[in-house]
């Protein structure tokens, strides 16, 4: 199966594919379509470049100079993991006369480094420190759309929507915060069209990786000045970590929190009512008691009412996959999903929240037909039962593990219900 992030297939014609990649260009400028050999991920780049008003005939804009780049860099948490980079993509750019470049969450330039005729080369187009390669500044290019999509890409000459940037090709990578999951911007390797072989994609993913363990291992420098963060999935008793400390929440102030996190503008007693509980004669003041009880729990400060709201930002882990599902990026998705929403729950509105989470990424990993992530979600808990990912697997990879398991399930749907099952079907994943 040929990865549709690898900008060119074993055995194409480099050369042929640049001319019929200028062809496709030029017909979407004029027409709006997008021909083959164009990429699914390019000709969806190329749209939302379109739509963000980007101009073919355009550039980059230097956004930050001087004392604001500088400010930048220091305060920045790719700062810590540049010397990384260097040791692991620094040589590598100079003896190949590349670059290696790294970009924040919004696409601006912190580092270009490299060769030195290739640094002057690229300073023509503005690919320098504190230009902004943004997907909706500058069009398709690898640091940029990378960002956008949230996953590790490879950009080969004509795919870039910028004229100017079709002599080059690049590769690179998304970094996540460790700890939130958070995009915190990209690691490059920009040069010439040997950078399109699927190598160069594998070794920027690679060293993305790296990255992110080393600063999973470095911490926080200030966790004073840490967002409150939420970790709900796969847990019947949320943990919630802020101001320095560690609190294990009980189910019901669990399924608050989860809520509040998700209205910033907060929600009204009657609001959270009809969201916590299915037995209608609760009353206010049941919920006002367990408010209470939650406000000690936290401490002062962090929940306010009328609306009952949080006074602070709660990252949480289900809202990063949430993002990462809206992003398109279902591998990473799929490795932040540690499992079902509060999966013992029974608040209506977590009951639809976490149906939703878990059939937006099934949907998804069904859709991409990757047997390696369809294995992931068949073989964990919430998924060993899930007919549909199982039917997925055994059409995407039909190994004789996979088909066996495939007609268990399919004997055990069309079986007489067992006692305490309904009719026709399995477990639930969510």
């Amino acid at each position: 199966m040929t990865d549709p992030w690898v900008a060119l297939e074993p055995g194409a014609d480099p050369a042929e594919r640049v001319r019929a990649l200028h062809r496709a260009h030029e017909m979407f400028t004029e027409a709006g379509t997008v021909p083959r050999p164009v990429r699914d991920v390019v000709a969806d780049s190329w749209r939302r470049s379109a739509r963000a008003g980007v101009r073919p005939d355009g550039t980059a804009d230097i956004e930050l100079t001087d004392d604001d780049l500088g400010v930048l860099r220091a305060e920045h948490p790719l700062a810590h993991v540049m010397p990384l980079f260097r040791e692991l993509l620094g040589t590598f750019a100079c003896d190949g006369r590349h670059l290696l470049a790294v970009c924040d969450a919004q696409g601006r330039l912190l580092w270009v480094e490299g060769h030195a005729s290739t640094l002057e080369q690229a300073g023509r187009m503005n690919f320098v420190p504190g230009a902004r390669w943004a997907e909706s500044a500058v069009g398709t290019n690898a640091p940029g759309t990378a960002v956008a999509v949230d996953r590790p890409v490879q950009v080969f000459a004509a795919e870039h929507f910028a004229r100017r940037v079709q002599p080059w090709t690049c590769a690179a990578a998304p970094v996540h915060d460790p700890r939130t999951g958070r995009v915190l911007g990209a690691v490059d390797i920009t040069g010439g069209d040997g950078l399109a072989h699927p190598h160069s994609l594998g070794f920027v993913r690679a060293v993305a990786r790296a990255a992110e363990s080393q600063l999973a291992l470095l911490g926080p420098r200030r966790p004073e000045a840490r967002e409150p963060e939420l970790t709900a999935l796969g847990r019947d008793q949320a943990l919630l970590t802020a101001g320095g400390r560690r609190l294990r929440l009980s189910r019901r102030h669990s399924e608050i929190l989860v809520l509040l996190s998700r209205h910033p503008d907060g929600l009204t007693g009657d609001e959270l009512l009809c969201a916590l509980y299915e037995d209608e004669s609760v009353t206010p003041v049941t919920l006002r008691a367990e408010l209470a009880r939650l406000r000690q729990v936290l401490g002062t400060g962090l929940l306010a009412s009328r609306p009952y709201r949080l006074t602070v930002p709660v990252a949480s882990d289900a809202a990063v996959v949430q993002r990462r599902l809206a992003a398109g990026a279902v591998t990473a998705a799929l490795t932040a999903y540690a499992g079902p929403l509060l999966p013992t729950s029974q608040a209506p509105e977590i009951v639809r929240l976490r149906r939703r989470l878990a059939d937006g990424l099934r949907a998804a990993l069904i859709a991409c037909r990757d047997p390696d992530l369809l294995a992931d979600w068949a073989h964990a808990p919430w998924g060993e039962d899930d007919l549909d990912v199982w039917r997925s697997l055994a059409s995407a990879r039909p190994t004789a593990a996979t088909r066996a398991r495939l007609a268990a399930l399919e004997s055990e749907l069309a079986a007489p219900p067992s006692r305490g099952r309904p009719p026709g079907t399995a477990r639930r994943y969510g």
